[in-house]
């Protein structure tokens, strides 16, 4: 096994690990629904960002699945598995194509769109499960779930930037130089 693939499952296992801890450790309960505000969005678009797609996905779908699984919510670990796994598919997808040169400004516009798309998959992908089950109930969760995204958009921002500073998370962030495997 290469070095570069053994590196690449580690940061998977840490960003899965971090993924499910940030959604579990703050909560904070929306009115009228059963479900709950955290910061685990801001990893799931940083999974894209540094893992890639493919990884990216696993590791933002399956942490923010088992966050779920752990905190009781099992009916929405097969739709969060899939919605968060998309985001950090498409932060992944969409900050390669961006921040192709390196710019630090494009770098930033990469996390912003990534950030967009947390907020219109949150949105819409938990509103059209939930109209599912709930019918048009659902529509109490579509409010909560943007403000998720939006909080999600900010912190990976900011912990994106304090990430750059550290050398093995800049070296990762230069699109050029990140490890695929």
């Amino acid at each position: 096994m290469k070095d570069t693939h053994l590196k690449k499952l580690i940061l998977t296992a840490l960003f899965t690990a971090l993924t499910c801890a940030a959604t579990m450790s703050i909560r904070i309960p929306t009115p009228g629904t059963s479900g709950y505000i955290h910061p685990g969005d801001a990893l799931v678009i940083l999974s894209g960002i540094y893992l890639g797609p493919a990884y990216g996905f696993f590791a933002a779908g399956v942490g923010s699945a088992l966050s779920d699984l752990f905190g009781g919510y099992l009916l929405y670990a097969p739709a969060t598995l899939l919605i968060k796994g998309l985001i950090a598919l498409l932060s992944a997808i969409v900050y390669r194509k961006i921040a192709r040169d390196n710019q630090l400004w494009k770098k930033y516009v990469g996390v912003v769109i990534g950030g967009i798309f947390d907020i219109a998959l949150v949105g819409g992908g938990y509103l059209a499960f939930e109209f599912v089950i709930y019918g048009s109930g659902a529509i109490a969760s579509l409010i909560p779930n943007l403000i998720q995204g939006c909080g999600g958009l900010v912190i990976s921002l900011l912990l994106y930037s304090a990430l750059s500073a550290v050398p093995e998370f800049k070296k990762l962030g230069n699109v050029n130089s990140q490890i695929d495997v």
